[in-house]
């Protein structure tokens, strides 16, 4: 029977499936290492959710009640939006949009919800010690229905206090110039300048009695509850892990969640990202910055993941030759490596998703984040196989690029070269972009500030335009032939442009980190060149791309500028160029295309349900199997969820 890729779909989200291809061909004891992982993976969903908004674990918790609650209709429009706004809360990990960032506007009433939750056993409800159910009451609702009462959960208006006006829970009571100064004060008094921490990652900053401080996540303190249980299973996996190196990095990362040492930390990361032997790897702890305005917090995430071992070949093609892309590379010599070293890279099939990764994901990865450590010992890129396996097949048929591709010749172009550029851009961007390149003597790598995070995913995807188009390519056998990165070049420049539009409400900016490197990209090559066109069919607009080899001249140059920007910590120029390029909406365009993608009854935004993992015993109690199991539903995923893997109140 045909693997069912496509699930539930509701608001703009709909939710996927994907297959653990492969997994039956691991030996019982890798199957068992992938199980232990992925427990210590689910057990950090309430980490997230706490980090992505002060409120959010009461209020998926009140609602969780209100959905489960019997003696409640359930056949009315009121129940069915309180269902549709779980669901959101679910996937989001709270109640901010897990891409825009704005908050839900529930199609419930106050008056409605006030009244169901009369009608629940208050013992199940997340009320405080001695609080009543209306005390309860007039704490949250105003967070779920007041749409002035913290607006977004990650704010990056230009001029604006980021800190205070940014609903993540990564700071209390403390505004962005402070936050700013104690972490500046923190890097000038460490005498350690060639091995720094990554100051802030693992902590809350708060100001209490008027003293600035930061609280530890870590086994003993914030979150100790959540890293206990991830700890217990690390130790777990511990006991089946396949060679040495890899004991040694999961110790040390046992280490670090119990101690919140940074040190350890780095140390881990230089043994992780040393080890190549093993089939199995993962990812566990507060890695990515972006959820934090000025990009210091890590979100806790999780994926555990096997290789690939069939379509590995391409990505260790590119690794294997990467000091040749960084001396070919059209940036300023200074800014380049001498020697590039430790580059790795598989294509993995994803075992189970957790935290920031589910259920929405990322489709490539590149670790570690440290400058410092990509320089001396490398980083790890992964590109996730099965996923972008999931999106294809989803994509397959939706009419979306016959609505917005220019003409039939262009459309044969992406339909015969898309699936295989698409995957060697996000191998270049993660394997190489970015790996590529250095921070000049005494560049702080956070000088950038809330402009870092899209001139890093700028320089990475300019890296993959760049060298798509390259003859070496051709000559690797990673593409057919020389007119291939023209569908690469195509299907970018009209997401940039105009297509990713579609994720943006209307008067919004553009404000997520990605989608500001793609706009940049894309409008500065428009905008500086005429190698790209906007032209009009009657009342439709279209991309248009008259000259492919001016484009990557182009590209070059935007590329040269961005590193440059990066390597000498040129903090003004970023402002400039995001703020010009990345972050203005045409409005007459942009309801164009909400208007033309709303007639193909699509759903702009896909997360995933993860598989259920069944350990099967043997008549010692001991672990005889792993199986595999894809029924689950959404709902009963996200309850079983929370109540076998919820450790925060």
């Amino acid at each position: 029977m045909d693997f069912n890729y496509q699930d539930e779909r509701f608001a703009d989200l709909q939710l996927l499936r994907y297959r653990l291809n492969g997994f039956d061909e691991l030996s019982l004891r890798q199957k068992t290492l992938v199980y232990y992982l992925s427990k210590a993976t689910i057990f950090g969903r309430d980490i997230t959710f706490d980090q992505y908004g002060k409120y959010n674990l009461r209020i998926r918790k009140m609602l969780e009640v209100v959905y489960c609650e019997p003696s409640i209709a359930h056949d009315t429009a009121d129940f069915r939006a309180v269902e549709t706004y779980l669901k959101r809360i679910w996937f989001s990990n709270g109640i901010y949009h897990h891409y825009g960032c704005e908050k839900f506007r529930p199609d419930f009433s106050v008056g409605y919800l006030r009244d169901v939750l009369q009608k629940v056993d208050a013992s199940k409800l997340p009320l405080k010690e001695g609080e009543s159910v209306e005390a309860m009451c007039k704490e949250l609702f105003p967070v779920i229905f007041d749409k002035e009462v913290l607006p977004k959960r990650v704010n990056k208006a230009d001029g604006e206090d980021l800190v205070r006006t940014s609903a993540c829970h990564f700071y209390e009571n403390v505004s962005q110039q402070e936050a700013e100064a104690f972490y500046t004060r923190m890097k000038q008094e460490d005498p350690d300048k060639e091995t720094p921490v990554s100051y802030g990652l693992n902590t809350t900053l708060v100001k209490e009695k008027g003293e600035i401080k930061e609280l530890v996540w870590k086994a003993d303190g914030r979150y100790g509850d959540a890293i206990g249980q991830i700890v217990y299973w690390l130790r777990k996996a511990l006991e089946v892990a396949e060679n040495e190196v890899q004991k040694s990095y999961i110790s040390l990362l046992i280490n670090y969640y119990e101690s919140g040492d940074l040190n350890v930390f780095n140390q881990y990361c230089i043994e992780w990202v040393g080890e190549h032997d093993a089939q199995i790897d993962f990812i566990n702890g507060f890695i990515e910055v972006y959820g934090d305005p000025l990009g210091l917090k890590g979100s806790w995430e999780g994926l555990v993941e096997y290789i690939d071992k069939e379509a590995t070949h391409r990505t260790q093609l590119i690794s294997s030759n990467a000091q040749w892309f960084e001396d070919h590379s059209p940036v300023d010599s200074r800014f380049k490596k001498a020697v590039v070293q430790g580059v790795s890279a598989n294509v993995i099939c994803a075992a189970m998703l957790g935290g920031e990764e589910y259920p929405s994901t990322a489709i490539g990865i590149n670790l570690p984040n440290a400058d410092w450590i990509r320089a001396r010992y490398g980083s790890k890129s992964i590109t996730i196989s099965n996923i972008t396996d999931a999106y294809n097949k989803a994509a397959k048929g939706s009419g979306f690029k016959e609505e917005f591709v220019e003409d039939a010749d262009t459309l044969r172009l992406i339909e015969l070269y898309g699936d295989v550029c698409d995957n060697l851009h996000t191998d270049l961007h993660e394997c190489l972009g970015h790996g590529s390149g250095q921070l000049l003597p005494g560049v702080d790598p956070d000088s950038l500030k809330a402009y870092g995070n899209t001139i890093e995913e700028a320089r990475a995807d300019l890296f993959g335009l760049y060298y798509i188009a390259d003859d070496k390519l051709v000559e690797l056998g990673l593409v057919p032939d020389q007119e291939a990165y023209k569908s690469q070049y195509y299907t970018y420049m009209m997401n940039g442009l105009m297509t990713q539009l579609i994720r943006i409400q209307p008067g919004h900016q553009i404000e997520e980190a990605h989608m500001r490197n793609r706009a940049l990209i894309a409008h500065w090559c428009y905008e500086n060149g005429d190698a790209i066109k906007l032209v009009k069919r009657g009342s439709k607009t279209y991309v248009r791309i008259t000259d492919y080899v001016q484009l990557r001249a182009l590209i070059a140059r935007l590329l040269a500028e961005v590193q440059r920007i990066k390597s000498e910590g040129d903090y003004e120029a970023a402002r400039k160029l995001v703020e010009t390029y990345a972050v203005k909406v045409d409005e007459s365009l942009h309801q164009e295309v909400l208007k033309r993608y709303q007639k193909l009854n699509l759903a702009p935004y896909k997360g995933f349900i993860n598989p259920m993992m069944k350990p099967v015993y043997d008549d010692q109690g001991n672990i005889c199997d792993i199986q595999l199991d894809y029924s689950e539903s959404y709902a009963h995923q996200m309850l079983r969820y929370s109540n076998e893997y919820g450790t925060l109140v």
